[in-house]
């Protein structure tokens, strides 16, 4: 379903029943902002001026402060298949003045498809985005539905990273000739800052900043600028990992899971020259959608990561020190949660794909 028009039905932001959620912080408020979403991907704060959500059929939805949602024209087409389509969305810091907004996207590639970054200005009045154009495509895209990533995180330095899954292609992730399982770096033009690790070494991708993921669907920097991902593993083997440049983070020689068969993954859990995650899931829980927290509300939490959970229907709260898991946030509304992000004045957002809804958290 795609909406072609301003709704007109509007919702308030105010217009739903709050409801009780318990946490180590003591209750929490958690309240239902907006609904009528198909698919919800990701979310991001526009200043001043609302939210943008993006469905995954391929629709990005401008939501006002007054709870109107508008369609916004001229995104990239995409190829909405399986978990491909159009994915996450990026608000960067400069908006007020330069009013870019940034898209992931699975782009057609021949008789398949790849991850792709793009980049538009939103119109003035926030309907269209004028100019839109493709800044950088993943290599060789395979065949399938599976794996597309990604998340698009605005570096301290103003690059971009872009997390890419393996497409279901598992050699390829340790294949620096091609993009699949790999975070990328570019600059907001889709250029290689030449400090990349990869730059002028053979036949490697020079876009490359890590590899050997297999399906990163969370990022985020912690509070020191540090850029953090999540990942699906397979049966087991969910990954918290801090990526470096350079370094190969293992899939699919070694895992912490199994294969779906139940068969051994690799080499074992262990490889010289490959990273360690910081934190694994066993079993799974279908990480996507992740978040920092500076604090703000709940000063407890502050470098605190939260991570959304497709299988079991909570926000996985991992300390920050230690990187492991210290509580489960649920609900009724956090069924299948894609994504978790901090709103402006320290709530927690998150977007459920159950209810097609987007909901805030409040002390």
């Amino acid at each position: 379903m795609s909406r072609k028009h301003i709704l007109c039905s509007v919702i308030l932001a105010f217009s739903f029943p709050a409801v009780a959620m318990e946490s180590s912080q003591g209750g929490l408020t958690v309240q239902k902002v907006a609904d009528d979403f198909d698919e919800p991907w990701a979310v991001d704060f526009l200043p001043s001026s609302g939210l943008l959500v993006t469905e995954r059929d391929g629709a990005l939805i401008h939501l006002l402060q007054d709870g109107t949602q508008i369609e916004v024209s001229n995104v990239p087409d995409v190829v909405a298949e399986g978990q491909g389509g159009l994915l996450d969305v990026m608000v960067p810091r400069d908006f007020a003045t330069s009013r870019q907004v940034f898209l992931s996207y699975s782009k057609a590639q021949g008789r398949g498809a790849g991850t792709a970054l793009g980049v538009g200005t939103l119109s003035a009045d926030g309907t269209a985005l004028e100019g839109f154009q493709t800044i950088f495509e993943m290599a060789r895209g395979s065949t399938g539905g599976r794996h597309f990533g990604s998340r698009i995180v605005e570096a301290s330095d103003g690059t971009l990273f872009l997390t890419i899954g393996e497409r279901g292609d598992r050699p390829s992730a340790q294949d620096l000739s091609r993009h699949n399982g790999s975070v990328i770096r570019v600059t907001r033009n889709g250029d290689v800052p030449s400090d990349n690790p990869f730059v002028n070494q053979g036949d490697a991708q020079p876009h490359i900043w890590s590899y050997g993921h297999r399906n990163p669907q969370g990022a985020a920097l912690d509070l020191r600028g540090n850029l953090w991902v999540v990942e699906h593993g397979a049966q087991g083997g969910d990954e918290v990992n801090r990526v470096k440049p350079g370094a190969n983070y293992g899939w699919p020689v070694i895992s912490y899971g199994r294969h779906y068969s139940g068969l051994k993954i690799g080499e074992g859990s262990e490889k010289e020259g490959m990273e360690q995650p910081a934190h694994y899931w066993d079993p799974s829980i279908a990480p996507s959608g992740m978040m920092i927290y500076s604090g703000k509300l709940w000063p407890d939490w502050k470098g605190d990561m939260f991570v959304g959970s497709l299988k079991f229907d909570y926000i996985s709260r991992l300390d920050g020190d230690s990187v492991t898991e210290t509580e489960q946030l649920k609900d009724g509304a956090t069924g299948r949660v894609r994504d978790v992000v901090e709103g402006p004045d320290g709530a927690i957002w998150f977007l459920s794909v159950y209810d097609g809804a987007l909901y805030r958290i409040t002390p």
